[in-house]
């Protein structure tokens, strides 16, 4: 049986976009290591890395320029309230995101009883392919899967599609 190649890099797949990229987040925290110093500072006192900082320096300019292209970047992220102190991070780190020309919206979890959802985060690059990004327990990136299969996308498309039409505007949601 043949290997299947790896998932697309995120680079790769914003790159080929055409129309529109997808992003729905559903943990409530992620222990992604470029981020540990960057969230442990954000802990001891709420200050949150500049847009120019080596932390934003690959994923902005990367937004910047798939937006400037014309391609919508949506993201939504489902979250339980409480919120953890990963989702209060990442609320105040979203407006950098804003600002690159991403549109946020936050769905409280409560609200989401009743969608159908894939098993992982994903991003949805034209309803033409899924890129799986898999976590451990902890948080912990694993290798990232990926798939053109049809009920895959027709799967991640209405549950992103239902998540966007019920989630709140970054700029409306409190924590």
């Amino acid at each position: 049986m043949p290997q299947k190649p790896p998932a697309p890099s995120f680079e790769d797949l914003l790159d080929s976009a055409q129309t529109h990229a997808l992003h729905l987040e559903l943990r409530d925290a992620y222990a992604v290591g470029e981020e540990r110093e960057v969230y442990d500072t954000f802990l001891r006192n709420g200050s949150v890395p500049a847009d120019d900082s080596d932390y934003w320096s690959g994923w902005l300019p990367l937004v910047k320029r798939t937006v400037a292209r014309g391609v919508t970047v949506r993201r939504a992220r489902i979250i339980s309230e409480p919120v953890t102190d990963y989702i209060r991070f990442e609320h105040a780190i979203t407006d950098a995101n804003l600002r690159a020309g991403e549109q946020v919206r936050w769905l409280p979890r409560r609200r989401a009883s009743t969608l159908a959802l894939p098993g992982n985060d994903f991003w949805l690059i034209d309803d033409q392919v899924v890129r799986f990004n898999v976590f451990s327990g902890d948080g912990e990136a694993q290798e990232p899967d990926h798939t053109e299969d049809p009920q895959a996308i027709k799967l991640c498309t209405e549950a992103f599609r239902s998540v966007w039409d019920l989630a709140i505007p970054h700029t409306d949601y409190r924590i």
